[in-house]
């Protein structure tokens, strides 16, 4: 059976550079903490506040942006979420008049509110494009050009960021990817995109009262909370626990961030060929086992320099399918529910806002190398999802129409 159906090429490839795009901005967000540490010499749990605007925004856009393209259309999502990530990245030039921390962190909210409407409406898309057998496939198949994003936004702070760290090279770079996000909205505006609003308008009590019912997806969210969770924790801190083991200056570090994004993007594209032969949810099973592996290694093997950076930068490699698969496996037979659907998991990312100060907060007390407990946790949790769903009941009593219905 194909994964992409000929019809779909073209939408297909347009939202897949939506992936790219939000994978930037969350990967520069990444590495202003160790940017705003230097400048304004704060504090690994003030830094985390970063991430706690970045994805507390998240939360609260995701379930507003499903409904909106659910009354609406998926192209005006689109549009939507482009003009507030734009707009986000504007507002980094009056908050470096200011230097303020507080509009950095407003910027930063309405930047990823836009991101998050982009997620909430391209990952239900892609997931539309054709049979629900192929959805896990054909939703990693676009997640890969997400890590291409992230190479690029953080060769983007390497370059223009953290060489010559001021509240001025942060806020001109930010300008800079807005002026970029202003053009690829006129395209998108003038293009043509299949799809638009749900054939099936039932209401929006009963969808929550059929998703809640499928345990498959609720634990889905829960997973996903964890996983995203686990994800920025690893990514906030690696260029300040590769300074710790090495010795070396924040832009030095940097090159390790970049050699995991580097590993996640290569693994996403094996682990989508090897999908073809395994069940996703079972080589996610291995992935996360693998991590809490590495994780270990990371904490017990503290000031060892080389081998700790090496496990940090292979848990990257391991991390690379488990989003979309908990997405795709999540939304599996939702039929009509899938943007609400899509929401829950959107709104799952909180799990960055909510665990990286934390993690920030055992950095403080206990050292760097021991906060990574926190992302072992989540790997822990997502491991028994990768085996839970091979025995959850797929919609409970219920059957819909398939996630390609619209």
């Amino acid at each position: 059976m194909k994964t992409l159906e000929k019809r779909y090429f073209l939408p297909f490839a347009l939202v897949s550079i939506l992936f790219l795009l939000w994978g930037l901005a969350n990967n520069m967000t990444d590495t202003l903490l160790a940017a705003f540490k230097k400048v304004m010499r704060m504090s690994d749990t003030e830094t985390s506040l970063i991430q706690f605007a970045f994805y507390g925004s998240y939360f609260c856009f995701a379930f507003p942006a499903a409904l909106f393209i659910r009354k609406v259309s998926y192209k005006a999502g689109i549009i939507l979420g482009l003009l507030l990530y734009a707009g986000g990245a504007m507002l980094f030039y009056p908050a470096a008049l200011t230097e303020s921390y507080l509009f950095y962190l407003i910027a930063i909210y309405i930047l990823a509110g836009g991101c998050s409407v982009l997620e909430t409406t391209a990952n239900p898309y892609i997931l539309s494009m054709g049979a629900p057998e192929t959805a896990t496939r054909r939703l990693n198949i676009a997640q890969s050009f997400n890590p291409i994003g992230s190479i690029t936004g953080i060769l983007l702070s390497q370059q223009f960021i953290l060489r010559d760290i001021s509240l001025n090279s942060i806020s001109e770079t930010y300008m800079g990817l807005g002026f970029v996000l202003i053009a690829i909205m006129v395209v998108m505006a003038f293009s043509k995109m299949p799809g638009g609003k749900d054939a099936a308008q039932g209401s929006v009590s009963a969808s929550f009262a059929r998703l809640l019912k499928n345990k498959r997806y609720v634990w889905g969210v829960v997973a996903q909370f964890f996983y995203v969770g686990a994800q920025i924790c690893v990514w906030s801190f690696t260029i300040r626990l590769v300074m710790q083991e090495l010795g070396i200056e924040e832009a030095s570090a940097a090159t390790y961030y970049l050699a995991s994004i580097i590993c996640f993007c290569v693994a996403r594209f094996f682990f989508t060929w090897l999908m073809k032969f395994f069940q996703p949810a079972k080589l996610m099973a291995w992935a996360a086992a693998f991590d809490i592996v590495l994780c270990l290694i990371v904490i017990l093997m503290s000031g060892s320099g080389m081998i700790a950076v090496i496990a940090l930068v292979l848990i990257s490699f391991f991390m690379s399918l488990q989003f979309p698969t908990i997405y795709g496996i999540a939304l599996e037979g939702v039929g009509e529910d899938a943007k609400i659907g899509a929401s829950g998991l959107i709104m799952a990312i909180l799990g960055g806002a909510i665990l990286t100060p934390l993690q920030g907060m055992v950095s403080d007390k206990f050292g760097i190398s021991v906060s990574y407990v926190v992302p072992l946790i989540c790997f822990v949790v997502v491991l028994w999802y990768s085996i839970a769903p091979l025995q959850l009941p797929q919609r409970g009593e219920h059957s819909h129409n398939s996630p390609d219905s619209k």
